[in-house]
C-alpha cells in the first residue's frame, strides 16, 4: 500500500493561524504535533507501508519535509508531487496513481488522506482500511463514510446501502440533515478514498479523460529527481496550467458505478472551524476552554487561544478569541465558518496577514519581523545547520548583520569572511552577497535593513540551491 497525502488549501476558516503560507495543515495541536504530522503517523503505522505519497504545493515542500522529519523515526521513504499552483482534488490523485503506477505497478492499493484531519481511533481506522483494502482488491473505488453523530450542514453525505453507495449529495439545509440522520441511511463523505493505481486510471479516462490526459502530458514534461527509494516529482507549470480545476467527487465518484463505501466510526473531524479545533479542548466548569494564558471573570463557554499573551475577558459568553503576533480574531461561536469572509476580504485588499505571520518559514530556517517602520525593518533570522540563502542583491535597501549565536560564513561582494557570536557585517545595496551557516548548531541573527524600499520583493537570486535563482 502507498498511502497519499493531500496537502494544500488554505484553510481560510482557521485565520489567524492558518495562512496561505501556513495553511490548516501545518497548525500545531495542544500536543505539539501538526495535522499533517498527524496524517503521516496514521499512515506509516498501517501494514505493509514502506513509503508515503504527499501531493502539495512547491512553496510547501521544504516545510511538510521538515515536519516528516521530526516525527519519521522508521526512516520511511517519503517522496512528494509539487504542484506550482492548486488545480483541485482530481488533478493531485490523477498524477499520484499516475506516477504509482509507473513506479510500483499498476495494481498497488493507494490510501488517499486529507492532510488536515485528525482520526482519534487508529485501531478503528486500521480495520476499516483493511476493509477497504479488500475492496479496492476487486476494482472498487472506495470511500470512507462516517458513522453520522449530528446533523452537520458543512458536510456533504453518500446514501449508502451496506458498501454499496446509492447517491452522493452535496453539504445539505440543516432540515434535509436531519432527514438523513433519522433515515440511518447517510453517512458523512470523509473524502478519505482507496483504490489501486490502474482502477482509478480506467476510471479517470471514462468520466474525466481530459483530467488524465492533460496530466500524463503534464507528468511527462516535469523534473523528476530520484534517491534511495524516494522520489521528488516537480509539475511542470505551463501543461499543469491546463489541467482542468475539479474535485475528484464531482469528476469521477458521482459519476463511477463502482463506487463503494466503507461505513465506520474513527473520531473522524475536518476540523473545519474554530468550533471544531476548540473542542480538541478540555472545558472547565463554565465550558470555557482555553490554550494559553487568559484571567476570566463572569465568562461562559468561550474558547480563548493566545500563545504569546495573556487575554482578559469579563462577562462574556458564546466567544472564540485567537490572538496571534500580529492578528486579533474575535468571533461569535456559531458563526464560525464565517471566519473564511475575513481571509477572502484580506485576500482581496493584499494585506498580508491573509498569506505570512510575522515569522515565515523558507526552506533555509525562519525569519521573525520584530520591527518595522519608515525605512528600516529589523527581522530574527534562524539558519538552519549547513544551510544557505541564495546569491542575492537588493536595489533598495541595506542590511546590517549581528550574530546572536553560531557562526556565519558571509559572501559579501568580492570577499567571503566568517562573522561569530557578537561580531556584525554590513551589506551596503547592490552588493551581491549570501549568508550560510558552516556550523552543526543553529545560527541565530538580527538583520537590520534600512533603505528607501524594504519589501520582500526587493531581491534579485543568482544561484539557489532550492531551485528559486
Amino acid at each position: 500500500m502507498i498511502p497519499i497525502i493531500l496537502c494544500g488549501g488554505a484553510g481560510s476558516r482557521l485565520w489567524p493561524v492558518s495562512r496561505e503560507s501556513h495553511p490548516k495543515p501545518f497548525i500545531r495541536l495542544s500536543d505539539g504535533q501538526s495535522l499533517l504530522q498527524k496524517a503521516f503517523l496514521r499512515a506509516v503505522a498501517l501494514p505493509g507501508v514502506s513509503e508515503v505519497l504527499t501531493v502539495t504545493n512547491r512553496d510547501l515542500f521544504f516545510k511538510a519535509e521538515d515536519e516528516f522529519r521530526e516525527v519519521n523515526s522508521d526512516n520511511v521513504a517519503t517522496s512528494f508531487i509539487c504542484e506550482p499552483f492548486g488545480r483541485n482534488t482530481a488533478a493531485a490523485i490523477a498524477a499520484a496513481a499516475l506516477h504509482v503506477a509507473e513506479k510500483h505497478g499498476p495494481d498497488v492499493v493507494m490510501l488517499v488522506l486529507a492532510a488536515d484531519h485528525l482520526i482519534s481511533d487508529q485501531a478503528a481506522f486500521s480495520a476499516a482500511v483493511e476493509r477497504a483494502t479488500a475492496l479496492a482488491r476487486e476494482g472498487k473505488i472506495v470511500t470512507f463514510g462516517i458513522q453520522p453523530e449530528t446533523p452537520e450542514t458543512g458536510y456533504g453525505y453518500i446514501e449508502a446501502d451496506g458498501n454499496s453507495v446509492v447517491r452522493f449529495v452535496e453539504k445539505p439545509p440543516l432540515e434535509k440533515a436531519r432527514e438523513y440522520i433519522a433515515s440511518e441511511r447517510f453517512l458523512w463523505n470523509s473524502g478519505i478514498f482507496c483504490f489501486t493505481a490502474a482502477a482509478m486510471l480506467r476510471e479517470m479516462r471514462q468520466h474525466c479523460s481530459d483530467i488524465v490526459d492533460t496530466t500524463d502530458a503534464c507528468m511527462k514534461a516535469s523534473r523528476i529527481s530520484e534517491g534511495n527509494g524516494w522520489t521528488q516529482v516537480q509539475l511542470e507549470p505551463k501543461t499543469f496550467g491546463a489541467v482542468p480545476d475539479t474535485s475528484i467527487d464531482y469528476a469521477v465518484m458521482e459519476k463511477c458505478d463502482k463506487a463503494a463505501v466503507v461505513p465506520c466510526s474513527i473520531g473522524w473531524s475536518d476540523i473545519g472551524s474554530w468550533a471544531a479545533l476548540s473542542d480538541l479542548c478540555k472545558p472547565d466548569s463554565n465550558g470555557n476552554r482555553v490554550e494559553g494564558e487568559a484571567m476570566l471573570h463572569d465568562v461562559d463557554n468561550c474558547y480563548l487561544m493566545s500563545r504569546d499573551r495573556i487575554i482578559g475577558a469579563v462577562g462574556v459568553r458564546d466567544l472564540i478569541v485567537i490572538d496571534t503576533p500580529d492578528a486579533l480574531l474575535v468571533v461569535s461561536r456559531d458563526r464560525a465558518q464565517d471566519v473564511r469572509h475575513i481571509y477572502s476580504k484580506l485576500k482581496a485588499r493584499g494585506h498580508e496577514a491573509h498569506k505570512l505571520h510575522r515569522t515565515v518559514h523558507r526552506p533555509w530556517g525562519t525569519y521573525t519581523i520584530l520591527e518595522e517602520g519608515t525605512r528600516f525593518k529589523i527581522k530574527r533570522i534562524e539558519v538552519k545547520p549547513g544551510a544557505s540563502l541564495s546569491l542575492q542583491m537588493h536595489h533598495h535597501r541595506s542590511e546590517h548583520w549581528i550574530v546572536v549565536s553560531g557562526m556565519a560564513k558571509v559572501v559579501n561582494g568580492d570577499k567571503t569572511l566568517f562573522v561569530s557570536t557578537n561580531e556584525s557585517t554590513y551589506i551596503p545595496a547592490g552588493h551581491k552577497h549570501r549568508l550560510e551557516n558552516p556550523g552543526v548548531v543553529g545560527l541565530v541573527m538580527i538583520e537590520v535593513q534600512s533603505g528607501e524600499y524594504l519589501g520582500e520583493d526587493d531581491i534579485v537570486r543568482f544561484e539557489d540551491v532550492y531551485g528559486r535563482a
